[in-house]
């Protein structure tokens, strides 16, 4: 196995952000490209913000997306590891005793209650015209940081810093690089926003005298619509919001795959083997993506039409179940037909209940405007009459056999089919769209279609 290790720190503090699955993907991408090893890490220090709710979403959305973790809280036979506890929270006698490590090397002290980490170089007090007071400031060379996506990184830090707050809990930097180091971490990928960390990170690790990981900075999520980073709060930003509207994972990860990262060539729908195979960090873009919800909706598409009736009855099924979709008394075989049908029409199955309504129930909505333009030309009452009489003894036993009774019955009044179908439509779906009209008679049966059209006549 490769000796390569890498880790996804997510805080429980929040739903589960696009940005963080997109972080999370691209660990676990380049574990699974070099044999080596995806850590899940929690960092739930933060008492106030932290949930166990989150936290369970954290885990949840990881398992849906398939991205599971070798090392890690040991959850749905994911997890467990040499390096635990794996909750930061659990953690705090391994900080106590890097802390004492650091001590020793005489590069903290104490002041305002606080300890902070003391740099090296020669110190002067510098008038800081935007904090309006006067700092220390610590003379040092400019850190080079060779980011594997970045390349050549400078960055200066030039103050010393605080690890652990009065109050005794220690800070993100400190308890961030001595996890790195207890858990043998060898690649660091995160986000770009992290990266102005970095040269407080490299500092501590050069401190307790261990070589500093890889760092590997990607780019950040950019909102859809005007400039920023992707919050939590705009649209299509939270991982659960795919899940309840009955998105497929795999094209889920395979869209966010492609925020920041290109295989090459024109081929963007990719198997994971595929992407796992192609993926390393010198070809994640430096320029930031954005998010784009159509795109997304059009994968889901794409993969919705590649599945098996079989799976895609499975996933339909469950999704209705999510939702309380009651399909009545209708049996097996007559909701797998019915979802068949549907497959190739949908861009996603969350809108499978408005598309089906009308199979499974004979109280179902109208669409009014297509209502008015379906019954308002021609003749659509005796087009209706015409056509009750003509599925009474027609042949119901494939949609070619109807659609050539419906010719027929066109030709011998010198209609054309559409004259029938527009209003045989609306009155046996209520909609202006849907599988072909053929199907629908076909499905519904002889009693329920001539209920249908007389009882749309009757109201005309």
């Amino acid at each position: 196995m490769s000796q390569v290790r890498v880790r996804f720190a997510p805080s429980p503090t929040g739903f589960f952000h696009i940005g963080s699955a997109r972080t999370a993907l691209f660990n676990w991408l380049y574990a699974r490209h070099t044999g080596g090893t995806f850590i899940l890490r929690i960092e739930d220090t933060d008492n106030a913000r932290n949930s166990e709710e989150f936290l369970n979403v954290i885990y949840d959305s990881l398992r849906w997306l398939g991205l599971n973790w070798d090392e890690g809280p040991a959850v749905g036979g994911c997890g467990g590891g040499e390096c635990g506890p794996y909750r930061q929270s659990e953690r705090a006698h391994v900080y106590r005793e890097y802390l004492e490590k650091l001590k020793a090397t005489g590069r903290t002290y104490e002041k305002d209650g606080a300890i902070w980490f003391k740099l090296l170089g020669e110190r002067e007090e510098v008038y800081d015209d935007f904090r309006k007071k006067t700092v220390t400031k610590v003379k040092t060379a400019p850190m080079v940081i060779d980011d594997a996506i970045r390349g050549r990184v400078e960055r200066v830090e030039d103050e010393d810093f605080v690890i652990v707050r009065s109050d005794g809990n220690p800070v993100f930097h400190f308890v961030n690089v001595v996890d790195d180091i207890a858990m043998k971490i060898t690649h660091v990928i995160r986000g770009e926003d992290h990266l102005s960390n970095t040269s407080k990170h490299v500092a501590l690790f050069e401190a307790f005298g261990v070589k500093p990981p890889v760092f590997a900075h990607i780019p950040l999520i950019l909102k859809q619509n005007g400039p920023g980073k992707m919050s939590k709060r705009d649209q299509g930003a939270l991982i659960e919001e795919y899940q309840k509207r009955g998105y497929l994972p795999e094209a889920v990860v395979n869209f966010i795959t492609l925020l920041g990262w290109s295989p090459g060539g024109d081929r963007e729908k990719l198997p994971i083997e595929e992407i796992v195979t192609l993926f390393d960090l010198p070809a994640v873009n430096q320029s930031n993506a954005r998010f784009d919800d159509k795109k997304m909706a059009h994968m889901n598409m794409l993969y919705l039409l590649a599945l098996p009736p079989e799976q895609f009855v499975a996933r339909a099924r469950e999704y209705f179940a999510r939702n309380g979709v009651d399909t009545g008394a209708a049996s097996e075989a007559y909701v797998a037909e019915v979802l068949a049908l549907a497959q190739p029409k949908i861009k996603g199955v969350e809108e499978l209940p408005a598309y089906t309504a009308y199979f499974w129930s004979e109280t179902y909505p109208t669409d009014e405007k297509a209502r008015a333009k379906a019954t308002g030309k021609g003749e659509p009452k005796a087009r209706l009459a015409e056509l009750i009489e003509a599925v009474r003894v027609m042949d119901l036993g494939s949609d070619a056999a109807i659609e050539a009774a419906i010719k027929a019955l066109a030709e011998a009044r010198g209609l054309g089919f559409g004259d029938y179908q527009g209003v045989a439509r609306i009155a046996l779906t209520g909609l202006a769209a849907g599988p072909s009209i053929t199907s629908i008679v076909r499905l519904l049966g002889r009693e329920r279609v001539i209920a249908r059209l007389e009882r749309f006549a009757a109201g005309l």
